[in-house]
Order: structure tokens, then C-alpha cells, then sequence
């Protein structure tokens, strides 16, 4: 099989994470200048889950086990479907043809994440052969499983593309991806990249918003700006097992839900703000505590993410980030709210050019590896 890589080729990266909040999607144009690679969003589009598709998906990230194989195959098609139906539409609003996108790369949706198992796994669902079949494009698929069969964590992915387009020699810095699940990529200007997840970012605040009060995301942080950060819970949070290990690390949903704070909260009379304002220092203060660890001279933390439009997040980091400076990957060149659908698109180029997608620095695979499985056209 003959796909053009060129760099004028176009390409798309489609992406739905752990808050399953939207599949977002990019249509992409990559260029070499020189040894640098250029990446040029030509257009990026947010489509919303169906409500019954989108309940489904929590419900399975978080752990649930009371569902059949026929409920899991349904919607493994369904997501599939949903996923060539938003790459339809983009490529109608850029209005762009299908012929012109050389490779579309697919996250998936994660409903487990299992990397310590004996034996490790991970599934992200959305059937690449629908969304071949249905759009006309090639399309690059399942892009963890390799890595986790190679020994890895097969998270985070995002790191070789941070790498390409973000490193400089002049400064240590860090990428900080705020979806559901926070994770880092540490640049240091000269050394080995690295990265991991640092605990929950979106998630359980998205939870715990849409649960007190009906909507999907606290816009601003301004629920939490309500409420006083409880010293006790954030404790009992702070002392889960999962905080205290060692990178390569990496989780999701099935680990930090709804549940798990509530076992947390027992005991304890608190209102629905004060939990919100706990779980935004929860997620600030192990983001700060890994980086102080991880990389301790950190110059610069660009943020990309859903989390980069919450400014009560954004002041918190920042306060407790004093000797970085904490801005959007915007001002680089990069759309905060489509870094990771751009970078699916990069890691279909990558593979369909042969060339390894991970990095063993990050996820602890035992060497590079080709990512993903090719669904022709």
C-alpha cells in the first residue's frame, strides 16, 4: 500500500478523552523547515457526544462492569460511527475534499486502562474499520496497545509531537495537558524528554459540577471560586497509593471517579463548593508536587487542554508554580483545545511513514515501536 506523506498532504487526528466531553478534530497540514517540523491547523471542530452515547462511555470509563459484550460491541460501532461522521463534517466546513486527507489517525475512546494487570491492557473503542469504511480515508487506529505490549504504559502519546514542535535549547520546559486526566511532558533543554500522568485535572471536578449543578464543566472555576478548599479531604485524597509512584506512570477514570471521592468524603459535612474548590487543589497540587520532583527547573509550563480555559485553575497553578511561567501553548503556535487531535494526526503520518510514535523515556516500552494498525481505504 502507496500513501503520500508529502508535506503538503493533509491530514486528520480525531480525539476523545477521559471526560468524553466532545470528540474533537483536526484537520492538519504538516511541513519540514529544515530539521524542524511545522504544524499548521487548518481547521478544528468540537462535535458533541449523543447524551446516550456519552452516559454509556462514563459509565464504562469509570469501572462499571454490569454490561454485556453485546453493549460494548454496540458501542464500539457506534463510536466508530460518530467518529466518521465528525470527520465528515470537518472536512465539509473546511470544505475540503476526502481525496486531498492522505491519513486520519483515531484515538478512540478509553473505557479501560489497565497497565499494571497481570497481564497489562488498554482499550480505547471506535472501530477503525467503520470509520475507513465510511469516510474513504486510511485510517491509523489503536495506537496504545503496541506500546503496552512492548512493556509500556501506552500513555501519554503526546510527547514525541510536544517534542518536535515545543523543545528549545535555551530552556527547561514542560508541556501540562489538562483533559480529564492531567499528564506531563518534560522538555529539558538538553536531556532525555520524559512524561506522565500526574492524577486527575477535569474529570472529577466535570463530575462533580454536573452532578450539583446540571452543567458539564465548571466554566471559569467559578463554582469552585465559591468554596473554601477543605484541608481534610484534600489529605485523604492526597493519600492515595497511585500519587506516591514512581514515572513511567499513567491512569484514567476507573481509577479517580465519582466513588473514589466519595469514599473520601465519609465522615465529612461539606458543601458542594467546598468539594469543588478541593478537587481544583487536588489537581494543582500534584501537578506542582511532580514537577517540583520531576524537574525542578522548570522555566516555562505551556498548557493545552480544556483545563486552560478554567482561570481559577490557571491563577492556582500559577501560584503554586512561582519560578515558571504558566501560559497557553497558544502563544506557541499550538490551539490549546486541539494540541492532542493534532497530534493523532502526526502519529498516522508517523506511522504510515514506518517510523516509531512512542517514546520509552515516557512510557517505559522496551524501544521504540511503529504504533497503530492501518485501515486501508
Amino acid at each position: 500500500m502507496s500513501v503520500s506523506t508529502t508535506d503538503s498532504a493533509l491530514y486528520v487526528g480525531l480525539m476523545s478523552g477521559t471526560s468524553a466531553d466532545g470528540i474533537d478534530a483536526a484537520l492538519v497540514r504538516f511541513a519540514a523547515n529544515g530539521t524542524a517540523l511545522q504544524c499548521e491547523l487548518v481547521l478544528g471542530r468540537t462535535f458533541e457526544w449523543e447524551d446516550v452515547i456519552r452516559a454509556q462511555l462514563i459509565t464504562l470509563g469509570q469501572g462499571s462492569d454490569a454490561v454485556t459484550l453485546d453493549q460494548i460491541g454496540r458501542l464500539d460501532a457506534q463510536v466508530g460511527l460518530a467518529f466518521a461522521q465528525a470527520t465528515q463534517r470537518l472536512l465539509s466546513d473546511a470544505n475540503v475534499s476526502r481525496s486531498a486527507v492522505a491519513a486520519l489517525g483515531s484515538h478512540g475512546q478509553t473505557i479501560r486502562h489497565r497497565p499494571l494487570a497481570d497481564p497489562p491492557f488498554t482499550w480505547q473503542i471506535g472501530d477503525g474499520n467503520l470509520i475507513a469504511e465510511r469516510t474513504g480515508i486510511t485510517t491509523v487506529a489503536d495506537f496504545r496497545r503496541r506500546d503496552v505490549a512492548a512493556g509500556g504504559h501506552g500513555a501519554p502519546l503526546m510527547p514525541a509531537f510536544h517534542a518536535a514542535l515545543l523543545h528549545s535549547p535555551d530552556e527547561d520546559r514542560a508541556v501540562l495537558n489538562l483533559g480529564g486526566i492531567g499528564n506531563f511532558t518534560l522538555l529539558p533543554a538538553h536531556g532525555p524528554v520524559r512524561g506522565f500522568d500526574t492524577g486527575p485535572a477535569n474529570a472529577l471536578m466535570d463530575g462533580w459540577c454536573e452532578r450539583h449543578t446540571g452543567k458539564p464543566f465548571d466554566a471559569a472555576g467559578t463554582f469552585a471560586a465559591q468554596g473554601q478548599a477543605d484541608a481534610t479531604l484534600l489529605q485523604r485524597l492526597l493519600d492515595d497509593a497511585w500519587f506516591a509512584l514512581p514515572p513511567p506512570k499513567s491512569t484514567g477514570r476507573e481509577q479517580f471517579h465519582l466513588a473514589w471521592l466519595g469514599e473520601a468524603l465519609q465522615g465529612l459535612d461539606l458543601g458542594p463548593a467546598d468539594v469543588q474548590a478541593t478537587l481544583l487543589q487536588l489537581t494543582v497540587r500534584t501537578i506542582a508536587d511532580a514537577l517540583r520532583q520531576q524537574q525542578p527547573h522548570t522555566r516555562r509550563v505551556l498548557v493545552c487542554g480544556g483545563g486552560v480555559h478554567n482561570r481559577a485553575l490557571m491563577a492556582a497553578l500559577a501560584a503554586a508554580l512561582p519560578d515558571s511561567a504558566v501560559e497557553s501553548t497558544a502563544g506557541h503556535g499550538l490551539d490549546p483545545d486541539y494540541v492532542e487531535a493534532m497530534g493523532f494526526a502526526w502519529l498516522a503520518r508517523e506511522t504510515l511513514a514506518g517510523r516509531p510514535g512512542n517514546l520509552p523515556s515516557v512510557s517505559g516500552a522496551r524501544g521504540e515501536r511503529v504504533l497503530g494498525v492501518i485501515h486501508p481505504a
